[in-house]
């Protein structure tokens, strides 16, 4: 009687230990990339408390999208603080960006949904994005709507609202946002559109600039029907606007 031989199943033991020292170092880098992202951001958050913004990654942008199409767009950007900045100004672009500025805690969920009603109904695009999300997106990241970068923008969001506080806020967002083209900055915009000092904004000139911030580098104050139109609209808002700090 003939003895059936059997062949010996292969050992998979290795690639197993392969396939767990892969999980394990991937596990391993993954978690070592979230404490350092974690921690260079918390020090930059916590850096920008206290000193001013030098210069943000819409400026780098618009320096090399300048230089591509051929422009020689000087940046225009001078610091000063909030003080030193007209309280027009400060209510013109509550009024105009984020009415609700002092009553949320940076996420404005009622304004995300009506955006997203506005939108779904085929109205104009809105975003529903606030002054504390604006200024976060301006100081530390990129232009863009993909969800990855609006992650990330929540993320700054609640850092900048817990370490910064709302009158920090606005000074970084008035020394940093875009106001024109190669111009950042209530200084910088106010002295470009009105050869003057922010200090001394009337509520007029400061409802002009809140009025272009839509889009700066296509309108002007006092430029269009429609800015104009959007302008006296911010005028009035301003004396119903007050500053809680």
């Amino acid at each position: 009687m003939a003895v059936k031989k059997t062949t010996p199943k292969p050992k998979t033991q290795p690639k197993t230990n392969e396939k767990k020292g892969f999980v394990s170092t991937l596990t391993r880098w993954l978690w070592k990339a979230f404490i350092w992202f974690n921690s260079i951001s918390l020090f930059f958050v916590i850096l920008y408390k206290f000193v001013p913004v030098p210069f943000t990654p819409l400026m780098v942008i618009r320096h090399f999208e300048n230089s591509a199409e051929g422009k020689n767009i000087e940046t225009r950007h001078d610091w000063v603080p909030l003080e030193d900045i007209s309280k027009n100004l400060q209510k013109a672009v509550i009024a105009s960006e984020d009415a609700r500025f002092f009553d949320h805690n940076g996420l404005d969920f009622s304004a995300m949904q009506k955006a997203a009603v506005e939108n779904f109904k085929g109205k104009k695009l809105k975003g529903g994005s606030t002054i504390t999300q604006q200024t976060a997106k301006n100081v530390f990241l990129w232009q863009g709507r993909s969800y990855f970068r609006k992650a990330l923008e929540a993320y700054y969001t609640i850092l900048i609202e817990l370490i910064w506080g709302k009158e920090r806020i606005l000074e970084v967002y008035l020394n940093s946002i875009e106001m024109g083209d190669g111009i950042y900055g209530a200084q910088a915009a106010t002295q470009h559109w009105y050869d003057k000092d922010c200090k001394s904004l009337t509520r007029m000139q400061a409802a002009g600039i809140a009025a272009i911030l839509p889009n700066p580098r296509k309108f002007k104050p006092n430029g269009s029907a429609y800015i104009r139109k959007k302008q006296s609209k911010v005028a009035r808002y301003i004396l119903m606007t007050k500053l809680k700090y």
